[in-house]
């Protein structure tokens, strides 16, 4: 039809789909649930057995605070935690470290050694809990904190269930918390592996994401086809650490967003596991079926909510929900309505908490599997965004690797060109926002949104004071010492790292030392 509606990604929809928009191979394409190429989900029951993990996410202002609100998200019912991070944490700097000033707290929980995850985590039973952290550079610090405070209580690593984002590569196209370069950074993935495979067995090493590539303004595609390169990196690095696939493919996940374009994001979730599926079998030589398995968290999309009218994020956040849901996701956390204006207060969030246990036990959606499979549409627009992000991954590498391309800036001025289109659609009015560009009210209803103390700041720089001066200082410069000795060699740093932060020594001492010996990278060193 020549008045077809484009797509996200670019491709048009049409208006009426028919048997003959269906791919000739699509038996092929599609399989059964929970069996290769793993189009119709990765588990042959899906949700009908169980369903999907709700994992909402959370943290703010000191560790006791945030504990409070996990406290309350458990009695709500959620599956599991997932945790924010302050931005000096995100970036391995202590609370009183002066580039801190102003930051402590504000999108996140302060963590700086320990004391504070002993905090965070208190009353909470680490072997019952499934615990995401939302971290990168720093992210096996993070983790070794948590593993010392679990193993304290008489939790072993072997009993661990988790994630942590540790996904440093969509660092440097999109988010901007990279400490060092690529190569070390890379190196310490690798290490990440290899620990965990050995120490923390049913720990998710990384969730490859494309949600913030999305959320800076990457269409469902590139979404797809930029994660998946960057995974391909994360292979490539783990191969070349002396890794075998099938020892650490398994435990690899990814994290989606949800958008408002059901259909599309529908079709992209079946789309991304097709993909993967095949890379690893045919590219990398996967052997076990687990290592095929694309197994992603979603949120849904935050560059979606506005300000204006912000009860009407409800409905954004519940179609965005249920998009995921018949995209199949295995965890999933929906957006609090208030979070445009800031940190969601503990109404919100438990609304959004709500949300999911409506779609979950109040609709039909669990009573079986893929039920858009050998949808028209959805069949269509599935082989559409394979077919985008396929090619998408063909220009990545045809820079040599993901690596190379981020050197280049090749991911990011795509990302740039579809969020400037994005942005000049809302402002002509082609692209309708409810509330925002049409629909708009006179007079906003007045909201209160929740406030973060800003004497936090203060109160953990005197946390680091008394910490500093109670702790063995000299047991602390040898374990650094033995840190440095590891990341100037080519031992896995995890097992010193580990040793330090049992020594007290805070996250922004051993960020610290690492920095004095990979250095940092800078965004101008990109070109």
């Amino acid at each position: 039809m020549s008045d077809a509606r484009s797509s996200e990604s670019g491709f048009p929809i049409q208006g009426v789909y028919t048997a003959a928009d269906l791919p000739a191979d699509l038996d092929a394409r599609l399989g059964e649930p929970g069996e290769f190429p793993y189009t119709r989900g990765v588990y042959p029951t899906m949700y009908t057995s169980r369903p999907w993990t709700m994992r909402q996410y959370a943290g703010f202002g000191t560790a006791t605070e945030s504990n409070a609100r996990y406290h309350q998200l458990l009695r709500a019912g959620t599956m599991g935690l997932s945790v924010a991070f302050d931005l000096p944490t995100q970036m391995g700097y202590d609370s009183d470290d002066p580039i801190a000033h102003g930051e402590v707290g504000k999108v996140g929980v302060a963590i700086d050694s320990i004391e504070d995850m002993r905090t965070l985590f208190g009353g909470i039973p680490l072997d019952k809990v499934s615990t995401s952290m939302t971290i990168n550079a720093p992210g096996s610090v993070l983790l070794l904190l948590y593993q010392l405070v679990a193993e304290e209580n008489g939790v072993p690593g072997a009993a661990l269930n988790g994630t942590i984002q540790n996904d440093i590569l969509k660092e440097y196209i999109a988010r901007g918390t990279y400490i060092f370069p690529p190569k070390p950074s890379l190196r310490l993935v690798a290490d990440t592996f290899a620990y965990c495979r050995a120490e923390v067995p049913k720990w998710n090493t990384i969730s490859i994401s494309g949600y913030h590539m999305a959320e800076a303004g990457a269409s469902p595609a590139q979404e797809v086809a930029f994660t998946l390169a960057n995974g391909v990196e994360y292979v490539r690095a783990a191969l070349a650490a002396g890794l075998a696939v099938d020892d650490f493919a398994p435990r690899l996940s990814f994290f989606f967003v949800a958008r408002t374009t059901l259909l599309e994001e529908v079709a992209k979730f079946r789309a991304a596991r097709r993909i993967w599926a095949r890379l690893m079998r045919d590219e990398f030589g996967a052997k076990n079926p687990k290592s095929m398995m694309l197994r992603f968290h979603t949120q849904t999309a935050g560059v979606q909510l506005t300000a204006q009218q912000p009860e009407v994020n409800l409905v954004r956040v519940a179609v965005q929900g249920l998009g995921a849901v018949l995209g199949g996701t295995q965890s999933l956390h929906t957006n609090s309505f208030d979070e445009a204006i800031a940190l969601p207060t503990e109404k919100a969030a438990r609304l959004a908490l709500r949300t999911q246990q409506v779609l979950a036990y109040e609709t039909d959606l669990t009573a079986t599997v893929d039920p858009f499979a050998g949808s028209y549409v959805v069949e269509a627009m599935t082989a559409e965004v394979e077919a985008a992000a396929t090619e998408l991954m063909d220009r990545v590498f045809d820079h040599g690797s993901a690596v190379d391309a981020i050197e280049a800036g090749f991911q990011k001025r795509e990302i740039e060109q579809s969020a400037y289109r994005i942005a000049q659609e809302i402002d002509s009015g082609e692209r309708v926002v409810v509330g925002l560009n049409r629909f708009r009210i006179d007079e906003e209803e007045p909201y209160e949104p929740l406030r973060v103390d800003p004497s936090i700041e203060a109160a953990q720089g005197e946390r680091l004071a008394r910490l500093r001066a109670e702790r063995d200082s000299g047991a602390v410069e040898r374990a650094l010492a033995e840190l440095r000795a590891a990341a100037e060699g080519d031992t896995n740093v995890l097992y010193p790292m580990k040793e330090a932060l049992r020594a007290r020594a805070t996250v922004g001492e051993v960020c610290g030392t690492l920095r004095e010996v990979w250095g940092i990278y800078r965004p101008s060193d990109r070109f």
